[in-house]
C-alpha cells in the first residue's frame, strides 16, 4: 500500500521534512517513488511547499496520505507549487 508521508531531512538539530510517496512498509527514510514537497518546521512561520496536482494524483492513484501530511494539507491547502 503507497502512503504520502514525512521523510527526515537535513543535519542534526536543523530538521527538516520532504513530503514523499513510499511503500508504507518501506523505513521512514527509505527509497520513495517522487517527493511530492516539502515541509521546513524551524522557520517563522514554518514554510510548507507542497505539489497539490502531485498529490492529488497518488491519492487517486491509492495512496494514503498520513494524519501529519493530512493536517498539512487541510492547513495549506494555497501552499506554493513545488518546482
Amino acid at each position: 500500500m503507497l502512503k504520502i508521508r514525512l521523510a527526515r531531512a537535513g543535519a542534526k538539530k536543523k530538521v527538516s521534512y520532504r513530503v514523499v510517496v513510499i511503500e508504507g512498509e518501506k523505513a521512514r527514510d527509505g527509497r520513495f517513488l517522487e517527493i511530492v514537497g516539502s515541509y521546513q518546521p524551524r522557520q517563522d512561520p514554518p514554510q510548507v511547499v507542497l505539489n497539490h496536482e502531485r498529490i492529488a494524483h497518488w491519492i487517486g492513484a491509492g495512496a494514503k496520505p498520513s494524519e501529519t501530511v493530512r493536517s498539512l494539507l487541510k492547513k495549506h491547502p494555497q501552499a506554493a507549487a513545488a518546482s
